[in-house]
């Protein structure tokens, strides 16, 4: 645990340049107990170490084994190893759940996002084509997510590190201060440029340490259900095709004559 105090004041001083106050708030958890952390007087709770984790995008193992100072940011996010624990919700046949963030509660989301209870207490959906990766359902609400409008859930596959992130692909961005969906621009040394789909408005950069997590944008879903896949328009047609042959089905069955006895 030696080593873990000695990440957590590393980070704090170098990377995020804060005070233990304002850290401990991000981590919600008082100043006192934070200093005890540094001081290798306390070890933090899983909770807390799962969002420190999530705040540097550095993963526990890291945290609890390698000397940090000793590296740079970069080399460390390239690392085969740097992976951040995801607390997901998984069936009784091992099947990954899609869980569905409800609207109105993006500020409970960032509370709660690597609270494994939390997580358990989401509704969640499955669909047939999204299997390989984990998944989870955003809501789009105001202007964050151009040009989906609010009664839209946003589907997004989870990217474990930020070197795993592509340019000009589009994202779904976990941030302290809410949801936003946003292309990529470039990626910086300490940040990422951002533009919206709407170009009305400027490309403008996020520091990592503001990122809590990023979601790869796969599908949208309507609130009438309909499928809208920006990338790949045979889904949506194939889905229509199985409704129009529902249709057709029922059709036959109401006007089939019964059957001589």
């Amino acid at each position: 645990m030696l080593i873990l105090a000695k990440n957590l004041k590393h980070l704090r001083e170098k990377v995020l340049k804060t005070t233990q106050h304002k850290l401990a708030d991000k981590l919600l958890v008082t100043r006192a107990s934070y200093e005890k952390y540094e001081n290798n007087k306390v070890q933090p709770s899983i909770e807390t170490l799962l969002r420190i984790s999530k705040l540097y995008h550095i993963s526990v193992d890291i945290l609890l084994t390698v000397e940090i100072s000793k590296y740079s940011l970069d080399e460390l996010l390239k690392l085969p190893d740097n992976r951040i624990l995801l607390p997901i919700i998984v069936d009784n046949t091992g099947e990954n759940k899609i869980e569905i963030i409800p609207y109105k509660a993006s500020m409970g989301y960032i509370s709660g996002y690597a609270d494994p209870g939390y997580i358990e207490s989401l509704q969640y959906m499955s669909l047939p084509f999204l299997r390989n990766g984990k998944y989870r359902a955003f809501p789009a609400e105001g202007d964050s997510m151009p040009p989906f409008q609010d009664g839209t859930y946003l589907i997004g596959d989870y990217v474990e590190s930020i070197a795993d992130i592509k340019v000009d692909k589009t994202y779904l961005l976990v941030l302290q201060s809410g949801f936003v969906y946003k292309s990529i621009e470039q990626i910086n040394k300490d940040s990422l440029t951002v533009r919206s789909k709407n170009s009305f408005y400027e490309t403008y950069d996020i520091p990592f340490s503001d990122i809590l997590e990023v979601w790869k944008f796969v599908k949208a879903i309507t609130d009438e259900h309909d499928l809208i896949d920006l990338t790949d328009n045979g889904v949506k047609e194939m889905f229509w095709s199985l409704k129009e042959d529902m249709k057709r089905m029922e059709k036959r069955l109401l006007h089939k004559p019964d059957m001589p006895r």
